[in-house]
């Protein structure tokens, strides 16, 4: 089935960001610029990510850009509970920066006892 709508990631409850090698957003979905619109929303495009962390998170940003691997965690921001996961993308095989997903979680999050993935 085609896909019919080539904006599908504006339309997700979910915040999309891509960074390059060096930290510099690249671009945003809707809902990211949602949820940083107090930081500066899509006018955060072309700046370094770091300058949007404190020094401890500066550091494991650093590090996750050394080792390339992928990287998440929960917190919670005025009794919103978030996941943010972060994992490198690549162009042509090589390294090219991390995109970062934001989705809110439910409260309570509720865990399957297994599911039976189809191989």
């Amino acid at each position: 089935m085609a896909m019919t709508s080539p904006r599908w990631y504006d339309e997700l409850p979910i915040g999309i960001i891509t960074c390059d090698t060096k930290g510099v957003i690249l671009w945003m979905n809707d809902r990211a610029a949602l949820i940083f619109r107090q930081s500066g929303g899509r006018d955060l495009i072309g700046k370094n990510m770091l300058a949007c962390h404190p020094e401890d998170a500066q550091k494991q940003i650093r590090d996750l850009f050394t080792t390339q691997k992928s990287h998440a965690y929960t917190v919670e921001i005025h009794g919103v509970k978030w996941l943010l996961s972060q994992a490198p993308w690549y162009e042509n095989g090589r390294f090219a920066g991390y995109v970062e997903f934001l989705l809110t979680l439910p409260d309570p999050l509720k865990t399957l006892p297994g599911i039976r993935w189809v191989r």
